[in-house]
């Protein structure tokens, strides 16, 4: 029988629906049974086996988890253990460190689990967004088609425990640490299930 996964996305704001989709399809193409819940209270944390953190704006994000006890909670369960993956905003908040490309040092609630260093807005603001075509390796040999939209990247890397997944202008865009996986770009806004199916051999302990 095919293992039965419990998938959570956060979803305090940004792009939960679609995470839902994407993480749909990606269990129908992997043929894998499962289910999807939208996380909004710490309870709910502890009936997963990998939860995404969505696009959208990570102050508020990071507030509002903060307010409702799901910062502490998730830290703990990612220490544990618990996979996660951050795309856009999900990946300043799995940072251990935040700037933003304009104003510098910030002030937010974030995770600090990841071993690096995280610019907001590197590629400027909403008009700059932009979709590309990127190699990233662990996904095969067809490029991925990114969408950028006020995109962060990950400036450095605090430690060798951080696997580098892509690049573009050799700027950071997609990493992986132990059962954490952060993109800089939206995998949810294309047809490609990759990057969620990636996540999901991460959760299986396949990839």
């Amino acid at each position: 029988m095919p293992p039965q996964l419990r998938l959570g996305v956060l979803a305090l704001q940004g792009a939960v629906l679609e995470h839902v989709e994407a993480l749909r399809r990606a269990l129908r193409e992997l043929r894998l049974e499962g289910e999807i819940l939208t996380v909004k209270k710490s309870a709910e944390v502890d009936l997963i086996n990998g939860i995404v953190i969505p696009g959208g704006e990570s102050t508020v994000i990071g507030r509002l988890a903060k307010r409702f006890g799901l910062l502490n909670k998730l830290r703990e369960s990612i220490e544990a253990g618990l996979a996660v993956m951050g795309t856009c905003a999900g990946m300043v908040l799995l940072a251990k460190e935040v700037v933003d490309a304009k104003l510098g040092p910030v002030d937010q609630p974030i995770l600090r689990m990841m071993d690096a260093r995280v610019v907001r807005n590197a590629f400027g603001r909403q008009r700059e967004s932009f979709e590309v075509d990127l190699s990233i390796p662990a996904l095969g040999r067809e490029p991925f088609r990114a969408v950028f939209i006020r995109a962060p990247i990950i400036e450095k890397a605090l430690s060798n425990r951080v696997e580098i997944l892509a690049r573009f202008e050799d700027k950071i865009v997609a990493a992986r640490q132990d059962n954490m996986l952060a993109s800089s770009f939206h995998p949810e806004l294309t047809n490609d299930p990759r990057l969620h199916q990636y996540f999901l051999r991460l959760i299986l302990g396949e990839a």
